[in-house]
């Protein structure tokens, strides 16, 4: 079976919700991208924020996220699910493992006509990213720093809000 390794630094990091919609998918181990700071900027369908790992040029600015191996044949699966012609798309970048190797994945950036700075997430998509940072042990001063303090809001749509958190159960 051929794989790629894949990146992931939002939502997907929680490990139940990628499975979802990845069921190839096998924790491989936790990374930091580094020259990258971690926005909720994306403007999304449903009219939130979710995550970017916005390039910069300061060498202080990291993403800390999750590495997972998944299947080729379903990228496009994953591809869908991230919204790349939809404001992501997909780049190979090169991420450092915990043993400060340099390894290559793949991994989704939002597009430049796709960033907003005002918007927030939903409440429910922060708690995913939240889940997953703490599901992994990202680095506590990562999640206290970069996850925590982001302001979210309320989904207007109950039904939608509710279908999410049920996904988090699994």
């Amino acid at each position: 079976m051929s794989t790629i390794l894949y990146f992931a630094y939002g939502s997907n990091m929680c490990t139940a919700r990628l499975r979802y919609r990845v069921p190839s998918c096998r924790f491989r181990f936790t990374a930091q991208l580094l020259k990258h700071r971690l926005c909720f900027h994306k403007r999304s369908s449903d009219s939130s924020g979710k995550c970017n790992a916005f390039a910069t040029a300061a060498s202080k600015d990291s993403v800390f996220g999750v590495v997972y191996e998944i299947s080729t044949a379903e990228k496009p699966a994953l591809d869908r699910a991230e919204g790349v012609g939809s404001g992501y798309h997909d780049e190979c970048l090169r991420v450092q493992s915990p043993d400060g190797q340099e390894v290559q994945v793949q991994t989704y950036i939002a597009d430049r006509d796709a960033i907003d700075d005002r918007l927030k997430p939903y409440s429910w998509y922060k708690d995913f990213v939240m889940k997953g940072a703490q599901e992994h042990g990202l680095p506590l001063e990562y999640i206290h720093g970069c996850i925590e303090p982001v302001l979210a809001v309320t989904d207007p749509d109950r039904k939608r809000d509710q279908s999410r958190r049920m996904e988090m159960k699994f």
